[in-house]
């Protein structure tokens, strides 16, 4: 048997479980430490506050929390993070799980029944909460104690877990200096004026980037505003590398012919014959005794193709 073909298929095998392994996390130290800090918090206040309020009830704190404590404190700007995520897509996938545990004997199908379900939902209500799928089998395979709560088991633990675990993160990502709800800053006006961005007019565009996200047509977790400013920074540094920091003083022209009274008596045309690739500007500043000369504000240029050839004339 040939060896060529089965190094061909060892290596496309290595390859393809190397991509099992995601690429590293570029999230800074401080960042980490945060995100450890605000789960702790965040999970500990939560268990402690539904703890002395339900007291007496079973059960007061379901598991899901810990994965939506991930997403909140962990991965903020995620649009899987989001206030109306954590509670949209809890509410709907506990409603779900108890009618499905109730209506479908079989608790192995009516746990995939659930979860099928609510992921529909979520994507059509805009809510898509992954720890809400836990939610989901929690109502199913919970035992006797939620199956005794019926549709009460949405508001308690459901609805009163996701509700302070939820306010938890607001003030410690508000407090830690996230943005949380995550909004991309809004872009600074440009000279006072309602043109666009210099950013929107070259390079990538949001409807260059719609369109590639809808041709792609799979779900990214990111959102548009956030992936757009990481593109428009990225083509920055690439200029940058490519061109350097570019001055004005260093691609402005410094041999700008200036018009005078002597150079009005100038046959039209030739104003720019004596030296090559040389730039024509007309200039009329308000007042003065050009005053009654007729305003002429545009820049022409005159190229000459090569040294000793007849020059172009200047467009006035």
């Amino acid at each position: 048997m040939p060896t060529a073909p089965v190094s061909a298929l060892a290596h496309n095998a290595r390859a393809w479980l190397r991509t099992f392994i995601p690429l590293p996390v570029a999230a800074s130290r401080k960042e980490r430490l945060k995100s450890c800090l605000g789960a702790l918090l965040g999970l500990l206040c939560t268990e402690w506050i539904s703890h002395q309020t339900l007291g007496g009830f079973n059960p007061w704190f379901v598991a899901p929390m810990g994965a939506s404590a991930v997403l909140l404190f962990a991965v903020p700007s995620s649009p899987l993070a989001q206030p109306w995520s954590i509670i949209g897509g809890n509410l709907i996938a506990a409603v779900i799980g108890v009618a499905c545990a109730r209506w479908i004997p079989d608790p192995g199908l009516a746990a995939a029944v659930a979860v099928a379900l609510a992921i529909a939902l979520m994507f059509q209500l805009h809510c898509v909460h992954p720890p809400s799928g836990a939610v989901a089998i929690t109502a199913v395979f919970g035992g006797p104690a939620v199956s005794a709560l019926g549709f009460g088991f949405v508001a308690v633990p459901v609805l009163f877990n996701s509700m302070l675990l939820l306010l938890m993160a607001l003030a410690f990502n508000n407090l830690s200096r996230r943005r949380y709800p995550h909004r991309p800053p809004e872009p600074a006006a440009q000279h006072g004026t309602k043109d666009v961005p210099p950013s929107q007019r070259i390079g990538v565009t949001r409807a260059d980037l719609d369109a590639a996200l809808k041709v792609r047509g799979e779900f990214l977790d990111i959102e548009e505003d956030d992936l757009e400013q990481i593109l428009v920074a990225a083509q920055l540094r690439a200029y940058r590398r490519h061109f350097g920091n570019v001055l004005c003083g260093e691609i402005m022209s410094r041999d700008v012919i200036m018009v005078t009274r002597t150079s009005l008596r100038m046959r039209r045309g030739t104003c720019c014959r004596g030296t090559a690739s040389r730039h024509c500007r007309w200039w009329t500043p308000p007042g003065g005794w050009w005053g009654s000369l007729p305003r002429a504000t545009f820049l022409r240029y005159s190229v000459i193709p090569a040294r000793g050839a007849s020059p172009a004339p200047c467009a006035t």
